[in-house]
């Protein structure tokens, strides 16, 4: 399996996230349960269990979440992200003080659970789409303050990611064209515009019609985003889009239908529901005896 790549998930962010994780569990008082009840000298081991078939992705993340509460903690990963586990498979062991291990618990199976529950969803679209050329695209809907940590989940599924952010990629939405026609200015003339303004940057303009895809092919965009069209209408866009720029299909787009709009020759298709609506894997801490 390909590295999905958690180096290139900056390291401010995810020490922000775990730090504010962390924080909203701990606050100042700490784990006040283990701490009446648990022996400060007291020892344990315990496992990460996958209790569902799943695609793992956080194990990075978990780690640090460990050695945060306990610098001494010795975690030992089973599987790597991005690898497929069958119920009952353990990811990880962990060693050492147990209050260290009940008070990183919680969060450190959140954020795994969570970013798992993504990866699995987005292996599930890219295995829909096997043996196509077709990229499965995350988007911008994600969770406040998990953004990166998402898009990384989505890499460990087989998945790719769109623009990080409002400032990585010009993309002229259906509010942006709703504005235009008040000016009076038409897709091409945009695109150009865009060109002039963010030359390192690649642009992209979502199309609904036909007709508004020959009016944004006159500006020479990089990409073509063809929203919510049915199937005949596509596969026409995407040939006159053949050797000019690149096609993304999005807009409601389910396992279901997938399969079929790949198919119809697009690059990519973009999923919101990758991280709108993923749902969190069914993870356990349990100690040995």
């Amino acid at each position: 399996m390909a590295d999905p790549g958690w180096g290139l998930v900056p390291e401010k962010e995810w020490r922000r996230l775990i730090d504010n994780a962390l924080a909203e569990d701990l606050n100042e008082a700490g784990d006040v349960t283990s701490i009446a009840t648990v022996p400060a000298d007291a020892r344990c081991t315990a496992v990460i269990v996958a209790r569902e078939p799943c695609v793992t992705a956080g194990i990075p993340l978990a780690v640090e979440v460990f050695l945060k509460c306990e610098p001494s903690l010795n975690f030992s990963g089973a599987v790597r992200d991005g690898e497929a586990v069958r119920a009952g498979a353990v990811l990880a062991r962990i060693a050492g003080s147990a209050r260290g291990v009940l008070a990183a618990e919680r969060t450190a199976l959140n954020l795994l659970q969570r970013l798992t529950g993504v990866a699995t969803l987005t292996r599930r679209y890219a295995d829909a789409v096997a043996g196509l050329p077709t990229l499965i695209l995350d988007t911008r809907k994600t969770t406040p303050g998990l953004r990166a940590v998402e898009k990384y989940a989505v890499r460990c599924g087989g998945g790719a990611n769109h623009r990080i952010g409002l400032y990585d990629r010009v993309l002229i939405k259906d509010n942006h064209r709703a504005l235009l026609g008040r000016e009076g200015e038409s897709l091409g003339a945009a695109v150009r515009r865009a060109h002039a303004c963010y030359p390192s940057l690649e642009i992209e303009i979502e199309v609904e019609s036909l007709d508004e895809l020959k009016s944004a092919l006159e500006g020479r965009p990089d990409w073509v985003l063809l929203d919510n069209m049915p199937l005949p209408l596509m596969r026409e866009c995407v040939g006159l889009c053949r050797g000019r720029c690149r096609t993304e299909a999005s807009g409601g787009i389910s396992l279901e239908t997938v399969r079929a709009v790949a198919e119809t020759g697009v690059d990519a298709i973009s999923v919101g529901r990758l991280t709108h609506s993923a749902v969190a894997a069914d993870l356990s801490l349990e100690i040995e005896a």
